[in-house]
């Protein structure tokens, strides 16, 4: 069989790319968020420079927000991995014990499968976030391109990447802004997307093991021909040594899930509340810019990167729950009525508990799931109605 390694290759190097690899020595792991840190706050400060220069200008301050929360959710995001290391680390110890664990090739293909669409997921989620912010800093240098390719009798105003004043003229000196601003990004979006992808990662290792309870659950009442068949103790010892371990993976995924959500609950209150309002903001923006074709053409990359992020979360926080579910299911359609009375008994407690939903939440309050997705949506769009009344 391949090496665990071999699955999460991807992960692995953005973790450790971004400082967060809880294998990493501590002083190479510190480092490197120390560096994230640094030019986070590079971005930030010009950014808090602009408010500033807003002189209490509600509609420059508004305009210059949405940028100034997403370095802060970045901090977030990769502080909240550094903080949790050590829990980190016991997540990752107990994925590689649960490789080691798998006792049939069924179960390892199982779990290999789960495993390939987290690496695929992962991978087409960077993509998309690189894609995403490229194509936001290319419609910035459109009006240069436009300049140089459709020349007007004077030169079309320049858009900067967001909101920043940087203490000198910005139309001097807008190649050098751009330059640090899209140096600074591009490193700033592997914390982003380390975070993100190791969330991802994570889900789907909890979803392989609630397969995994499942497919013994469906299969209980298999017995290999090679048993004592006909000796009814014998028989009643292998069901319930098969039904013993179906309940130790579904506990296993039980412990992961509840892990998962007990490391990142805190920082996703924050979170949701930064996207929320970010949303808000830039919808904001479009409807104050609605005339100027490019900045509204940004706004919308902005949104869209922003409902794309949310909407990852909670597509993963609803298979969380799925799976979770689904095991009650795979009992009541497997042959449960071809086993001793007193097994079936024990199949009772295992229904009982997938009664109870496991999930991903922010704080307890809010949960990870595609009905969730329209709450936020309509959140933000309620707080855009009320920014745009007072306007």
């Amino acid at each position: 069989m391949e090496s665990v390694r071999d699955h999460y290759k991807l992960l692995n190097r953005m973790l450790s790319l971004a400082g967060l690899w809880p294998y990493q020595s501590k002083r190479t792991r510190l480092f490197r968020v120390c560096f994230l840190t640094a030019i986070a706050v590079s971005l930030i400060i010009p950014q808090m420079a602009q408010i500033n220069h807003c002189d209490k200008n509600l509609r420059c301050i508004f305009l210059a927000i949405p940028a100034t929360l997403l370095m802060f959710m970045i901090l977030l995001k990769v502080h909240t991995c550094q903080f949790n290391i050590s829990k980190i680390k016991k997540l990752t110890n107990h994925l590689h014990e649960d490789w080691e664990k798998l006792e049939s090739v069924k179960e390892y293909e199982i779990m290999k499968t789960y495993a390939a669409h987290a690496r695929l997921l992962s991978l087409t989620y960077c993509l998309c976030g690189y894609v995403g912010a490229y194509l936001y800093m290319l419609i910035t240098l459109l009006p240069r391109i436009l300049n140089i390719m459709l020349p007007l009798n004077e030169s079309r105003p320049l858009i900067m990447l967001y909101d920043a004043y940087y203490f000198v003229d910005s139309e001097e000196y807008y190649f050098y802004i751009f330059i640090h601003n899209l140096v600074g990004m591009s490193i700033l979006m592997v914390g982003i997307l380390a975070h993100d992808c190791m969330f991802i990662t994570y889900i789907e290792h909890v979803c392989s093991l609630f397969a995994i309870a499942g497919f013994h659950l469906e299969t209980v009442s298999c017995n290999d021909r090679n048993d004592a068949a006909n000796n009814s103790r014998d028989a009643y010892k292998t069901y319930n040594r098969k039904i013993a371990i179906s309940v130790h993976v579904h506990w296993r995924a039980i412990w992961v899930a509840e892990h998962l959500d007990d490391t990142f609950s805190s920082s996703f209150v924050i979170q949701m509340m930064i996207t929320t309002t970010m949303i808000s903001i830039t919808l904001l923006q479009m409807a104050l810019q609605i005339e100027e074709f490019i900045v509204t053409l940004k706004c919308m990359v902005y949104v869209m990167a922003q409902l794309i992020h949310t909407f990852i979360y909670s597509v993963q926080g609803q298979k969380l729950i799925d799976h979770s579910t689904q095991l009650r299911e795979k009992i009541y359609n497997s042959f449960w009525y071809e086993i001793p009375v007193k097994s079936q008994k024990l199949l009772l407690f295992v229904m009982r508990r997938g009664l109870e939903p496991n999930f991903l939440s922010a704080g307890r309050i809010y949960v990870f799931s595609l009905t969730s997705f329209t709450t936020v949506l309509q959140s933000a769009i309620s707080y855009f109605t009320v920014l745009s009344s007072f306007h």
